[in-house]
């Protein structure tokens, strides 16, 4: 066991804010507890088994018992998913002492250690009698991207407290590629970053400097015409550039999010400002030009990849699950260095739109790609059935390239990691649900209980468990989409354009209270975006709306719609709004120029949150609505992403 304190997903020895381990931080309800509590239940069992049907699971017995070169099964980076789920389960048992899933993880890793060669290499695809050699296809072997899921399943681990087996498996293998790739070995870097932060992270939670060294390295190979060139061109793997020089976000949108992370790690580590000032600039360019409604990033199917600035279509949007996380990856590594709350914002609106839009209900499905206008009717996927990656409109059990429902699976686990900081002065709250945060201040504990209905109700309560009998800092953000309009319980000491600082003694009983408006509200998009001109989207709150053939009249379709802005308003915990169609026998738009009460077709269709959509059998969807002719020029909330 270890001695040090436990910790979360990133522990930089350098931040703005610290952040809270499993043993400060515990989500004890709300919509993330639901959520918590699906992927222990649901999720996290659903990947194992599937893993085992595939075949994935048992390469390593085949590796470990030499037969592996005969049967391999699935493509060369399937190794990853194992490691995703280890570090899902190792955070799960982190919050929650369940002896079946400890069982479960103890036999897993027995089973990957078992494979581990003697020099400390470990992959299934490569290096063993009729395979191919070892670091033979670096640009798409994805040896090194492995490796580095593996070290983030080591360190969440080491962070729950336990230096067992899957972290001395990981130390060996990190002295392996040190040894192959560090200052005296080959000067290659991996085609899929990812590497970078988990060396880092292993860095910081073994203290072995080596692998930090290491990282740095990658880093700053990248850009330098390492890797042989690609059909979609060097940027698809960030190897046109070197990061320091790269302006935006580009090519692959995970293999651009990840690196963009470890360099940061990098920067952080080694105080090299300029590096961290790339990526602050990178973040900026790639958010406001290059990012969806949703927080999804990624327009192009070829490649996976980022458009140019605005080309942001809705029904072409990928999206892909994984480049939302990473997101989220790269904004709470931002947002630890500067304490800057437009970070967390973004984190915010990936993770209540982007991220939870792929699960199914059910936990049972997953989207890979998260469109914004699915114009057709997904057929349901047959539940055996391992899937192609799936069209947007269609969630399935699994995938050939199943990297999205694990990565759901280790993200959930560990979210509520995410929703706080501490500082030798009080607490930061970032995220609003329900969770509980208890941390020491000035040598004696500071505990806080956050409740509410959020995001689907605005009104939060922070009240004091237990305090210092001294002033502390209370900093709550108010989000992008509600400043101005925030009310808070009692009058902030300070506020800032992003949060508000209460700063006093406060004693075991003491509430703070803070209203954010609730009602639904209309979004325009940058007009440089052609694809949604002429439209307008719904919001409520941090959840961004959406529009679903189940909320419409049988023979409607959301792609033969208008609707008018001026008629939303609030329903449960989404909104209504007046829909219109064309005529069945025009091209004209029945209510031209205005429409008036009892003429053409219209009816008032509920708008749901988006992360809810295609729960209710194969459905067409839009979160884009053209808008009425008669409601052209009204004004609303207007924002740069698509």
């Amino acid at each position: 066991m270890l001695s040090a304190r436990q910790g979360g997903p990133v522990q930089p020895s350098i931040s703005a804010w610290r952040p809270l381990g499993p043993d400060e931080v515990e989500v004890t309800g709300g919509l993330w507890g639901q959520r918590q509590r699906l992927n222990a239940d649901m999720i996290i069992p659903h990947c194992e088994a599937l893993m085992e049907r595939a075949g994935w699971t048992g390469n390593f017995d085949s590796a470990a018992a030499g037969t592996i070169a005969s049967g391999h099964c699935g493509i060369e980076f399937v190794d990853s998913e194992i490691y995703k789920v280890l570090e899902a389960m190792a955070w799960e048992l982190g919050r929650s002492r369940d002896g079946d899933l400890e069982a479960r993880y103890r036999a897993l890793t027995e089973r990957v250690a078992a494979a581990q060669q003697p020099d400390g290499y470990l992959h299934t695809s490569f290096g063993r009698p009729g395979q191919p050699s070892r670091y033979r296809d670096l640009e798409s072997g994805h040896e090194l991207y492995c490796f580095g899921h593996l070290f983030q399943a080591a360190v969440a681990r080491l962070r729950t407290g336990h230096d067992d087996l899957l972290p001395q498996v990981a130390r060996r293998l990190a002295d392996h590629v040190y040894d192959q790739f560090g200052p005296r070995g080959r000067a290659g870097v991996c085609g899929h970053p990812e590497i970078e932060m988990a060396l880092v992270e292993l860095a910081r939670a073994t203290g072995e400097d080596r692998y930090l060294e290491l990282a740095r390295l990658f880093v700053e190979r990248r850009g330098t015409g390492t890797l042989r060139s690609h059909p979609f061109g060097q940027e698809y793997f960030q190897d046109d550039v070197p990061v320091r020089a790269a302006v935006t976000w580009r090519g692959h949108a995970v293999r651009a999010l990840y690196l963009a992370s470890g360099a940061l790690d990098v920067a952080t580590e080694t105080s090299d400002d300029e590096l961290a000032a790339a990526v602050r600039r990178q973040w900026a360019n790639g958010v406001g030009r290059r990012t969806y409604l949703t927080g999804g990033v990624g327009s192009r199917h070829q490649g996976e990849a980022f458009g140019d600035d605005f080309e942001l279509p809705p029904d072409r949007a990928y999206a892909e699950t994984c480049a939302g996380i990473a997101s989220v990856m790269l904004s709470w590594r931002l947002l630890l260095a500067t304490g800057e709350d437009k970070y967390a914002d973004l984190i915010e609106r990936t993770l209540l739109n982007n991220v939870l839009a792929s699960p199914r209900a059910d936990g049972c499905a997953f989207f890979y790609t998260n469109t914004l206008h699915q114009r057709l009717a997904g057929l349901v996927p047959d539940e055996e059935r391992i899937s192609p990656r799936a069209e947007s409109g269609l969630r399935a059990p699994w995938f050939e390239v199943s990297c999205c429902p694990t990565n759901v699976a280790r993200t959930l686990a560990s979210v509520g990691l995410y929703f706080a900081t501490a500082s030798d002065s009080g607490i930061q709250l970032h995220q609003y649900g329900d969770y509980r945060v208890s941390v020491p201040v000035g040598g004696q504990r500071l505990t806080l209980q956050v409740s509410s209905e959020y995001p689907f109700e605005g009104t939060v309560a922070v009240k004091v468990i237990e305090a210092p009998a001294r002033k502390v800092t209370l900093r709550l953000r108010l989000p992008g989409w509600a400043r101005g309009s925030a009310v808070l319980s009692e009058e902030p000491a300070t506020q800032g354009p992003g949060h508000a600082e209460i700063q006093r003694v406060f004693r075991p009983g003491d509430s703070v209270d803070v209203a954010f408006p609730a009602a639904a509200r209309v979004t325009y998009a940058d007009p440089r975006i052609d694809a949604v001109r002429g439209t307008f989207a719904v919001e409520r709150g941090p959840l961004v709306l959406a529009l679903e053939s189940p909320d419409l009249p049988a023979g409607w379709s959301v792609n033969e719609i208008a609707a008018d802005p001026g008629s939303v308003a609030d329903d449960a915990d989404g909104a209504a709004i007046v829909v219109y169609r064309r005529s069945p026998d025009t091209d004209e738009w029945p209510y031209l120029p205005a429409p008036r009460e009892g003429e053409g077709e219209h009816v008032r269709a509920r708008l749901i949150p988006y992360h809810q959509w295609a729960n209710r059998g194969p459905a067409t969807m839009r979160v884009w609505l053209p808008l009425a002719e008669a409601a052209a020029g009204i004004e609303g909330t207007r924002v740069s992403a698509g």
